[in-house]
């Protein structure tokens, strides 16, 4: 092993790729963890950007584990293996992590035959493909969103391949690959064709009948004939998957290899620090091991560990791997004088500029120009192209020039010489070397620890799939109230099949409602527990409908008439200086998200409009709604006016007291605390400073909202979760807000369609984009394991982090806590819950914030508020008992700096989980990387959102009728209020017409066999708004399922029909063999002159009866009467809309 010295980070990357020129092979690098391994990536595309550079990452779970590696890791470890056992001899840079270079994998002879080629025009069995998948590690759903998955339905076969961005779908003519079309899987319609598709295996793991015929003899030759009642065992001789069963590869193959096999003849460099990170490695592969052979813990299950030399290398093997071709190893040191052997690059690193910024400005125009003359390149590394941006004003403002913006290093060294190369590459530190001077954006601004934003995933439609209403949901019907959803069933009625949802009711009575008319059903939106279903026929539902909708009128007015006072009312004028503006920007730690950004820009937009702001930025859990805030509070007290942050605990009051410290020191803004935690002495000094003005902000409880306190000038009232003040402090506020701007933040979820409701009476932003690597969290969901949990406390113990274990009731915190003592003993635990006196529960949370504690064990009391960036790693015990909303806000606490986050989702080991648990459980482990918050709290029927916005008088409301139905109701309320004062006409939503032609009207099951994909398609044909929105779905059928069966067309005509028959006012149509009745509702018509008159010209075809129905007298066929019914509208409508004009 050679040395390399004088190879700082960033410099190492220039070496391996001078290295890959002068080798006759592929180079392969052992970094020393996954973080190095993607920076290291992102620097050689930047100094090489035409090598290729393959990653080889390394599982993301322990030694020994009873959950599998992330199926996204294994997807690109399969993909990486399987090009270098198909060229292992090509000049290309390999990357891979001491992890994963000591861990055995399958022979290259294993995976030439593993992968599957498909290209357009050949001949092929589906059927065949999809068991391919299945045995190759592919999971079937109903709908493709994710790698490794796959959908089959008729002659079309939708598969996300391992490795690869887009899902691709398959369209068969017969046996013939008709097309190979990449698809969107956010929107499920196709885009790019392709001619040919290679898959990889989604698994490491080979489950065809001679791999689990070899893993059934190994494993009973390694453990006995009594180790066939292992679920394991069980599991995968019935051909299952089992979570950690990746851990005994080697009883599935005949050999096992290792990454240097792969890269045999490779020229190999090792890290700086990889050494050490072999020998911890080496020492935790043995203590699991040891401790996996010890007799399991009461209550859990037993482990069977196989030979840790069968599944990883040992220091003897790995020190053989490295002696078989030439090898070196990076130090960022200069070489020791006297030293035998060793290479010195020169390298070293840049030096620091940070501390106030004009001086680090001042020291880097000095360096530039020191450089310039010794003739290096100069590169200002940013970490995105926001940033980018930032620096280039912030170069310009301070008067240092030329600066170029590039993408490479060539064009950089192609520059005049002294320009600035201005470069998204992401080092923590800059370096210079002979040629080179490389000036990291942290060492002139200070610490950066956000990477750009990847393209982010909607979540909207998965969710409403995944929490579609299910049998047994409870359900609002807007005639007959609350019923029990049971099924889809198929009713058979004058010879045509409908499909239909069946409801239970009050006394067992049951209704059958078409599918046509899913409008009118609605989620309940709550545990069924304590609901009384209603009667059907009764009266008690509309008499309370009609209480709630008189309640929502009431409120939907008063909001109306704020915001109409609102906009008649003068506050200050607020602008920002753009040069001061930009560096106190400069000074967050991140890059902004797109949400973010847009949110920062309505409070300048509100600021610049001479009336009071009021705005609500609504944000998931540690999105950044705090810098929003900070950015307002820059503008509003450089204006010269006051700032004043109320929030509802002294421990957020000192929290928000520190952010606001730390961001305005430098500058000439003074800023204050006001909340017990203050002495009294203080706190007379903080309300004399805010009455003469010399205190520009102040961040406090509800202390800051007694009578005693004036302003000097107020400008802006920032609210951090108002919903969590007393209705004495809310009118307070009410008094504080009269004519100043004010700007309200809340982490509590609101769903989409209160947004609308809400649309122009309060200004609202979202920001529902996560900040890059915030919901990187790995989530484990598992029984608990005693083994797992204590190298999970381990891990975090050891990079100096600290540990929530959260159990759901009070009654379970001694006992969790004796389980915490009995597996590690070391660790200082310290318990919170609601029940302690509030002194007590703020010493402990003060106490752990210090680092006085390791773990705190508490209730769901930490689900939120305290931002604690320590805290990274989330233990869930009885996981079963949350909500999916609490789980995923309880998730959101941990993860929030530069250290990944870890989220353990436990339960007793042989407690059986509920179906429903199990799918709240599956949606977390989905929702790993999705940031989907807003729709996952709506979704889950989690009923805090419109209480806390509309205030708590309203949820009673909410349970009379339903979250959706109150929603619906209140979005109509706005909107008629609205219309009246523009004297425009009302339209009302609460009924649908029916109609029945005598058609088959249904999705058959052989066309969509999923039954939650096939519920979500009824709500969304029920709610096409347009012949447009109709025409657009209907493209999206044929392509995702195959040509439209005549069921599904009817469908689509019937929804069509019953938006004419609304613009006619037709309550109802009926069809047979000879003739058609219209039932007008409310026996109106809005033109009955121009209706008569039209009668007319029928010559006797069409009559209107006594009983002011329409009847069209004629024999037609089943065939016919669709056409006649969209004839006969489409003139109703027409007369109708003269009637308007």
């Amino acid at each position: 092993m050679i040395p390399v010295y004088g190879a700082p980070e960033g410099v190492d990357a220039l070496v391996l790729v001078r290295r890959l020129g002068e080798h006759d092979g592929p180079v392969l690098h052992i970094a020393r963890d996954d973080a190095r391994l993607a920076a290291l990536s992102e620097e050689i595309a930047f100094f090489g950007p035409e090598i290729e550079v393959i990653s080889f990452p390394a599982w993301d779970c322990l030694p020994y584990d009873r959950v599998s590696p992330n199926g996204a890791l294994v997807a690109e470890r399969i993909s990486a293996l399987s090009r270098l056992q198909a060229e292992p001899d090509k000049k290309r840079i390999v990357l891979t992590t001491v992890n994963a270079a000591l861990q055995k994998v399958a022979p290259r002879s294993a995976l030439a035959g593993a992968g599957l080629s498909l290209a357009k025009g050949e001949s092929v069995s589906l059927t065949d493909v999809a068991a391919f998948l299945e045995a190759d590690g592919y999971r079937r759903t109903g709908m493709v969103m994710d790698a490794g998955e796959f959908s089959l339905r008729g002659g079309i076969l939708d598969v996300f391949p391992a490795g690869a961005s887009t899902p691709v779908r398959i369209d068969m003519f017969g046996d013939e690959i008709e097309s190979l079309r990449q698809f969107d899987p956010e929107t499920q319609r196709s885009g790019e064709p392709l001619l040919r598709l290679d898959f990889h295996p989604a698994s490491e793991l080979p489950l065809d009948s001679a791999s689990v015929a070899r893993f059934r003899t190994n494993w009973r030759e390694l453990f006995g004939p009594k180790a066939v009642e292992d679920a394991l065992y069980v599991s995968i001789s019935e051909g299952r998957r089992h979570p950690g069963a990746e851990h005994y590869l080697p009883l599935f193959t005949e050999s096992t290899e290792t990454i240097f096999d792969y890269v045999a003849g490779a020229s190999v460099s090792l890290d700086h620090q990889a050494e050490a990170a072999i020998e911890a490695r080496l020492e935790l592969i043995a203590d699991h091991y040891a401790e996996r052979r010890l007799p399991p813990r009461a209550g859990e299950p037993i482990f069977r560990p196989i030979p840790s030399s069968m599944l990883y290398l040992d220091k003897v093997g790995w020190d053989s791997a490295l002696a078989k071709g030439p090898s070196f190893s990076f130090s960022p040191f200069t070489k020791p004088e006297g030293a035998a052997q060793g290479i010195e690059i020169g390298g070293r690193p840049a030096p620091i500029l940070t501390g106030q910024q004009i001086a680090a400005f001042e020291a880097f125009a000095e360096l530039k120009a020191k450089w310039a003359k010794a003739g290096r390149t100069i590169i200002l590394a940013a970490w995105s192209f926001g940033s980018r941006e930032r620096l280039t004003l912030m170069l310009k403002e301070h008067g240092i020039s030329p600066a170029r913006a590039i993408v490479s290093a060539d064009e950089a060294r192609a520059l005049p010489a002294g320009t600035i190369a201005l470069a998204v590459l992401p080092l923590e530190r800059g370096f210079v070397t002979d040629r080179l001077a490389v000036v990291a954006e942290q060492d002139l601004l200070g610490s950066r620890i956000a990477r750009p934003p990847k393209r982010k995933k909607r979540a909207d439609q998965f969710i409403a799939d995944a929490t579609e209403i299910e049998a047994g949901d409870l359900v609002v019907h807007q005639d007959h109230g609350i019923g029990r959803y049971e099924g889809l069933e198929t009713v058979t009625v004058n010879g045509a099949a409908h499909d239909c949802l069946k409801l239970i009711y009050d006394g067992g009575d049951k209704l059958f409602l078409p599918v046509e008319n899913i409008d009118l059903l609605s989620r309940f939106g709550q545990e069924g527990d304590g609901v009384t279903l209603d009667k059907l026929g009764g009266a008690s539902w509309q008499a309370r409908k009609a209480k709630a909708k008189n309640r929502i009128q009431d409120m939907a007015a008063g909001l109306i008439r704020l915001a109409a006072e609102r906009q008649m009312r003068e506050a200050p004028l607020l602008a920002a200086d753009d040069g001061a503006f930009a560096e106190f920007c400069a000074r967050f730690p991140y890059t902004e998200t797109e949400d973010q950004a847009k949110a920062i820009a309505d409070v300048l937009e509100d600021f610049a409009t001479g009336r009071p702001m009021d705005r609500l930025i609504c944000g998931d859990v540690g999105f950044g709604k705090t810098e929003v805030a900070l950015r307002a509070a820059f503008v509003a007290a450089m204006a010269g006016t006051q700032v004043a942050v109320v929030v509802p605990t002294t421990l957020l009051a000192r929290q928000h007291f520190r952010s606001f410290s730390t961001r305005f020191a430098g500058l000439p803004i003074k800023v204050a605390q006001l909340s017990r935690l203050v002495t009294a002495k203080e706190a007379t000094k903080v309300k004399a400073g805010l009455a003469d003005g010399s205190i520009n902000i102040v961040v406090g409880t509800h202390a800051l909202m007694a009578q005693g306190i004036s302003f000097s000038d107020l400008g802006l009232l920032i609210v951090d979760e108002e919903q969590h003040f007393g209705v004495k402090h809310k009118e307070r506020l009410k008094e504080l807000k009269a004519d100043v701007h004010v700007l309200t933040l809340t982490a509590t979820p609101i769903p989409r369609t209160l947004q609308l409701a809400l649309t122009g009476v309060r200004d609202l932003s979202l920001i529902t984009t996560p900040p890059v690597d915030r919901l990187a969290v790995r989530t484990f969901i598992m029984p608990f394991d005693s083994l797992v949990i204590k190298e999970a406390i381990a891990r975090e113990k050891f990079r100096g982090g600290q540990i929530f274990c959260v159990v759901p009731r009070i009654e379970d915190l001694d006992p969790m806590a004796a389980r915490l003592r009995e597996i590690v003993p070391e660790i200082r635990t310290v318990m919170a819950h609601g029940r302690l006196a509030p002194s007590e529960l703020e010493r402990v949370m003060t106490e752990f914030g210090e680092g006085k504690y390791d773990i705190l064990l508490a209730t769901n009391i930490v689900e939120s508020g305290l931002d604690m960036p320590a805290v990274n790693t989330l233990i869930v015990y009885r996981a079963d008992m949350f909500g999916l909303a609490g789980l995923y806000q309880l998730r959101g606490r941990v993860g929030r700096g530069k250290q990944r986050g870890y989220a353990y989702l436990t339960w007793p080991p042989h407690h059986r989980l509920s179906a429903a648990s199990e799918k709240r459980l599956e949606v977390m482990q989905t929702l790993d990387t999705l940031g989907a918050g807003f729709t996952l709290a709506s979704h889950d029927l989690d009923l805090r959102g419109a209480g806390n916005l509309l205030g708590n008088e309203q949820s009673g409301h909410i349970r009379e009728v339903g979250i959706e139905l109150y929603q619906q109701m209140l979005e109509d309320a706005v909107n008629d209020l609205r219309a009246q004062n523009k004297q425009a006409q009302k339209i009302e939503r609460d009924w649908t017409p029916n109609i029945n032609l005598g058609l088959p009207v249904l999705i058959p099951e052989a066309y969509v066999a999923d039954l939650p994909v096939r519920l979500g398609l009824y709500r969304r044909i029920s709610a096409l708004a347009s012949d447009a929105e109709s025409e657009a779905l209907a493209a999206e059928l044929v392509d995702r399922f195959g040509p439209i069966p005549p069921e599904v067309e009817n469908l689509l005509s019937v929804v069509a029909l019953k938006r004419a028959c609304r613009e006619a006012n037709v309550e109802k149509l009926d069809a047979g063999p000879k003739g058609m009745v219209v039932t007008f509702r409310k026996n109106d018509f809005s033109n009955p002159v121009g209706l008569i008159r039209w009668i007319g010209t029928k010559g006797g075809l069409v009559k209107l009866r006594p009983d002011q129905k329409l009847a069209l007298v004629r024999d037609m066929d089943v065939a016919a009467r669709m056409a006649l019914a969209r004839d006969l509208l489409s003139n109703l409508v027409k007369l109708a809309n003269e009637a308007e004009a």
